[in-house]
């Protein structure tokens, strides 16, 4: 069967991956930075199933328990008593040595930097991550209450709406911890609204599950570890090892629920959703171009940029990193070679196809909650 091919303008809306102009003018042109409520159209039939026995999928099943024995409360769980300074809670750049990318590049605005503005840029970093976090996870928290709504599995709607209750759960620790520790936020970041609004507008309940339970969710699961490895902060620690516990649970239901149903699609809908899960991946690579910390640091955004697009894979350890969870993933629903592994081209196109052979998280969610167990 011929698939035909569709080109990076008519998939993302621009000329190519790394077309600079397209990237910064969606942030600029951002219509909501001061709005309060966002509206986005749900195209989606809400599905009634009359078959209530559950086991049909034994694996969802036992997901389902799972999340009943894994629920914790943000407020008795975590000790908010902590004094938290938040220079020193999170820092990719001192941790990592990014920092030096920018500083080696004499063309660049930061290149006279010193002490003083490079602490205060961590900081930035720092709210601006968490800020994205929180906007994610109430996404999260309505594509979940999507899925509940559309999936046409018993079994699926009992884990789904645990994953509801998880969400707003998550929603509430990164606000309490964004307003009482560092005072202040950002908003959301335009490439995460454009993605989040292309998955809540979507009318397959297939599509909600791979953008957010595949894409995003397997983005943050990764995000979340590579945080909690660095940070010296023991409440942003212990929120974190909650939080990566739940995700590891909603990545593997998206990954076990899309197995099934993958199995018996075309080569033509199997293309569709290779092509939704490469946009996504790019609009969340540009989401951590930190477009937003620049301004308010007031410097120029382009050549910031432009110089970290440049910069060859090995140099960006943390962008590549959150790509660990997704690739693995990809490939265990078979999107990576479908078809004529058309994804496997384009991850290769954007350097993150080293991650294939990783775990997935449809094996690997047991292991969070052993941990979490012995962490607690």
């Amino acid at each position: 069967m011929t698939v035909t091919a569709r080109s990076d303008e008519e998939i993302l809306g621009r000329g190519g991956v790394n077309d600079i102009d397209t990237i910064l003018d969606i942030c600029t042109t951002n219509p909501d930075v001061t709005s309060v409520i966002h509206t986005v159209e749900d195209n989606s039939d809400a599905l009634f199933t009359w078959d209530y026995a559950k086991g049909a999928r034994p694996q969802l099943e036992r997901l389902y328990e799972k999340a009943k024995t894994s629920q914790w409360n943000a407020q008795t769980d975590l000790d908010w008593s902590i004094e938290v300074d938040p220079y020193e809670a999170f820092s990719i750049f001192s941790e990592s040595g990014a920092d030096e990318e920018y500083e080696s590049n004499p063309d660049l605005p930061t290149a006279k930097w010193g002490e003083a503005e490079w602490r205060e840029f961590s900081l930035e970093s720092f709210k601006w991550r968490m800020s994205q976090f929180l906007h994610g996870e109430q996404g999260a928290l309505l594509c979940t209450a999507k899925i509940v709504e559309t999936v046409p599995w018993i079994d699926a709607k009992y884990y789904a709406a645990t994953q509801v209750v998880d969400e707003a759960r998550h929603v509430e620790v990164f606000a309490q911890y964004i307003d009482t520790k560092l005072g202040d936020s950002y908003p959301i970041n335009a490439h995460l609204k454009m993605l989040l609004d292309d998955i809540i507008n979507d009318s397959r309940w297939d599509m909600t599950y791979l953008g957010m339970q595949i894409m995003v969710e397997g983005l943050a699961l990764a995000a979340f570890g590579f945080m909690h490895q660095l940070t010296p902060e023991p409440l942003l620690k212990k929120l974190l090892r909650y939080v990566m516990a739940d995700e590891a649970r909603h990545v593997a239901f998206g990954v076990l629920s899309l197995q099934e149903f993958y199995a018996d699609l075309s080569q033509a809908e199997l293309r569709e959703r290779q092509e939704f899960a490469f946009e996504a991946a790019v609009r969340m690579r540009d989401r951590f171009l930190s477009q937003e910390v620049w301004e308010r640091m007031g410097v120029p955004v382009r050549p910031m940029v432009e110089n970290f697009l440049s910069l060859p894979p090995e140099h960006k350890p943390f962008q590549n990193i959150l790509f660990s969870k997704i690739v693995p993933n990809c490939k265990k629903l078979g999107l990576l070679d479908a078809g004529d592994g058309w994804l496997r081209r384009r991850f290769e196109d954007i350097h993150v196809i080293q991650f294939e052979d990783w775990v997935d998280t449809g094996e690997e969610y047991e292991d969070f909650q052993v941990e979490e167990a012995a962490a607690v």
